[in-house]
């Protein structure tokens, strides 16, 4: 199966609560910090809610 690479290139600082949390949820604590998740249709819900925070890239 396929897999995303997320990539939080700005702060959570200042935005919603919930856009906070979701970057929790994908594993992220941190500008510049990269996770690998599965491709999933939750995953890419989570990814559309913070994509103005965050870069995917999709990895073989």
């Amino acid at each position: 199966m396929a897999k995303l690479k997320v990539t939080q290139i700005r702060s959570g600082i200042g935005g919603k609560h919930a856009a906070r949390e979701t970057l929790r949820s994908l594993g992220l604590k941190r500008i510049g910090q990269t996770v690998e998740q599965e491709d999933r249709p939750e995953i890419r819900g989570m990814v559309k809610a913070v994509r103005h925070l965050v870069t995917v890239e999709e990895v073989d």
